[in-house]
């Protein structure tokens, strides 16, 4: 996801600028600080000749002020943050302070991505924004990439709006899942589904808070592992343009005796978490091992009951709560068998391509190479040709930095080399 360089207290935060042609990284945007009278003056088709937008045509650009820390933003008023309540879904004592604001224009988006950690709760305050969504074990068929490089944010090389089939044949296998967020709707993001968000209306805001998993611990890990290798090979490549792989919200590149002393950290950490969680499960079990058998018996019936199909309350409960645990108002998203239309008319039409970089490149120029089954479904993992994904692809394709990276850091692969990692920390 992306952000400006940073906030202040006389400008305002930074809003990234992008073309509306295509969808594009956030690498390929401008960046401009300005307050929030200067957007919505320009959002309204008032053009100037001085400002931040000066040079940014409304009919021809969109704004995004996007994930802005709200503890930043307003942390000279703090009660602000106990506007933004989360308790309804469960998670109480969590406001404002946990959140980010995100404020765009018709048109402003994120690049499709999957978020490595935590899930996602997206408040929805004014205007409306689409939402396409991907499950998981898409991710095949997503071309997952990771330059541009973020932490904790894995892209996908495709135009989700109007995508290169031709180049990226596996896509027409994702499921898409499309739903538009109205004003006063919540969305709940399950842990690393992909999304590509757009704003459809003039002046859109939006506050969300990343829920911390279990899951993230190990996550850490895999994350650690990617900047390593990320920054290692990149560096190696050019050392004096680490700009172009970084996304904005990188700060720097950092070298590699910060990124292994990092990985160590991780990996310890999660080590040390493992056990906590062992020991506290063993004295917890030694403290109730006088009521185990008599907890085991009322255990034993309860499961019967549940087999034969009676109405326990207990057990009724603890369904419900399994099957929606963030309220009775929950309502799923099912896969959509059409693509919705762009609000605005020709935003995205006759593009059919990739996303962009900066001076017009195009990623996946050179084509992603390597397709995979799913892990849960099958053992086997196999490779074809560069010429079966790209039409009319040079016999001998040259493999760049970026292909390498495509294979060694893919989300399954790095999944392994963290598992790998752990085992032998905790022999």
């Amino acid at each position: 996801m992306a952000a400006g360089p940073g906030t202040t207290a006389d400008t305002g935060p930074a809003a990234r600028i992008g073309k509306e042609e295509v969808p594009q990284f956030e690498t390929a945007c401008s960046y401009v600080e300005a307050t929030l009278e200067e957007f919505l003056t320009w959002n309204c088709g008032h053009s100037s000749t001085s400002g931040p937008f000066r040079d940014y045509d409304y009919a021809k650009f969109w704004a995004y002020a996007d994930y802005k820390y709200v503890a930043s933003l307003f942390e000279d008023k703090s009660d602000i943050f106990q506007d933004v309540i989360w308790s309804d879904f469960g998670f109480h004592g969590r406001n404002g302070r946990e959140s980010t604001l995100w404020i765009g224009s018709l048109g402003a988006h994120t690049p499709c991505h999957l978020d490595s950690y935590g899930c996602n709760l997206v408040f929805q305050v004014q205007g409306r924004k689409r939402w396409h969504l991907f499950p998981p074990e898409d991710t095949p068929f997503l071309y997952p990439t990771r330059i541009p490089y973020e932490e904790s944010s894995v892209f996908s090389k495709i135009n989700v709006v109007n995508p290169d089939l031709k180049r990226f044949p596996q896509f027409q296998k994702a499921r898409r899942h499309v739903v538009t967020l109205s004003p006063g709707q919540v969305l709940f993001v399950p842990r690393h589904w992909w999304h590509y968000v757009e704003s459809i209306d003039p002046v859109t805001v939006s506050i969300n808070s990343w829920i911390e998993l279990e899951e993230d611990h190990q996550a850490r890990v895999e994350e650690a592992i990617t900047r390593t290798l990320v920054c290692a090979l990149k560096t190696a490549e050019d050392p004096h343009r680490t700009r172009a792989w970084l996304n904005p919200t990188e700060v720097e590149d950092t070298s590699h005796e910060v990124n292994c002393l990092y990985l160590n950290r991780a990996v310890s950490a999660f080590v040390d978490h493992y056990r906590a969680s062992k020991t506290v499960e063993s004295q917890a079990l030694r403290t109730n091992g006088e009521c185990m058998k008599k907890e085991e018996l009322n255990m034993h019936n309860l499961m019967e009951v549940e087999r034969t199909g009676s109405q326990n309350l207990t057990l009724g409960t603890v369904k419900q709560k399994a099957a929606s645990p963030f309220g009775p108002a929950l309502v799923p998203v099912l896969p959509s068998s059409e693509e919705p239309p762009s609000e605005r008319g020709d935003i995205f039409k006759n593009d059919g391509k990739d996303l962009v970089g900066k001076d017009g490149e195009h990623f996946g120029k050179l084509h992603h190479t390597k397709k995979q089954q799913m892990m849960s479904k099958s053992e086997n993992a196999f490779v074809e040709p560069i010429a079966s994904n790209s039409a009319g692809a040079p016999s001998q394709a040259c493999i760049s930095t970026d292909d390498l990276l495509d294979c060694l850091v893919h989300p399954q692969v790095t999944k392994i080399v963290a598992q790998l990692l752990i085992q032998r920390r905790s022999l």
